[in-house]
């Protein structure tokens, strides 16, 4: 097994999705707690329309679907606390107006294309060594971001209406939490793929979440179930020459399945 890092593809993509797997249950913990899964589902479409600019105009996809992700988060949040249009019809708005976005400058690009494929579903072979610094660089940025906030984040996470009454700024908090989850979707893109982030977010916190821990100890499990998904993904994606997007998230299923089926079992063992 040791021959595959040879191969330079490998080691990046190993390295991007170390990267990712550390960053995203930071993330998704709190879009979990916070019943804002969906919004994962809707700045990943937001993303695949900056994808399909970046390759119509030749630019890093990565910055173009980064920029695209992070103005629709902001516009998302001040439509949803302006209390005009109610949260899940700003996030259907954006998730439909993106998506046909992306297929008009598909159609303008004369059609999808081997990258945008990549795109979409993952692959490892297209993760660039610019894109494990960009990964690095906005993953640090992510992390630090998370560590300083982290009390505040916790606390509007449980009760955001407490957390406006003790004084906090919870719209500046809110803004910063979407910009986080804009971030972290778009440096997902070349490991998980557009279709599949929201599961890479998503699964690893509610598998770990079975396990009724504190939600320290939460996060610890979140953790080691995204990065052992994404390592033994990666690896699996290699050998079966198949979407490492596909092969992770499917082992993410399989883990939170799993996860299930043994709590049941131990259910049923005290029931007796």
């Amino acid at each position: 097994m040791i021959e595959i890092f040879q191969y330079g593809f490998i080691v990046r993509g190993l390295e991007a999705g170390i990267l990712i797997g550390l960053i995203a249950p930071l993330i998704g913990i709190f879009l979990v707690l916070r019943r804002y899964s969906l919004i994962a589902d809707t700045l990943s479409h937001v993303s695949l329309a900056g994808v399909a600019v970046g390759l119509l105009l030749k630019i890093n996809p990565l910055w173009t679907a980064l920029g695209a992700a992070a103005l629709s988060s902001v516009a998302i949040e001040r439509l949803r606390t302006s209390k005009k249009i109610y949260g899940e019809t700003a996030l259907s708005i954006f998730l439909s107006g993106s998506l046909a976005l992306a297929i008009v400058i598909i159609g303008l690009a004369h059609g999808f294309s081997v990258d945008l494929f990549s795109y979409l579903f993952g692959s490892i072979v297209t993760v660039k060594q610019t894109d494990v610094y960009i990964i690095l660089g906005l993953g640090t940025l992510v992390a630090l971001a998370i560590f300083l906030f982290y009390k505040e984040l916790v606390y509007i996470a449980f009760d955001e209406e407490a957390a406006t009454v003790s004084g906090l700024p919870v719209k500046v908090f809110n803004t910063l939490f979407v910009l986080l989850a804009a971030i972290m979707i778009a440096i997902s893109i070349p490991i998980i793929g557009i279709l599949l982030i929201s599961a890479l977010l998503v699964l690893p916190t509610i598998t770990a979440l079975q396990l009724k821990l504190s939600f320290k100890m939460t996060l610890f499990w979140a953790e080691i179930i995204s990065v052992f998904s994404i390592i033994t993904g990666i690896i699996t994606s290699f050998y079966l020459n198949i979407s490492s997007g596909g092969t992770i998230v499917l082992i993410m299923l399989f883990i939170f399945g799993a996860v299930l089926f043994a709590k049941g079992k131990i259910k049923n063992s005290y029931a007796k």
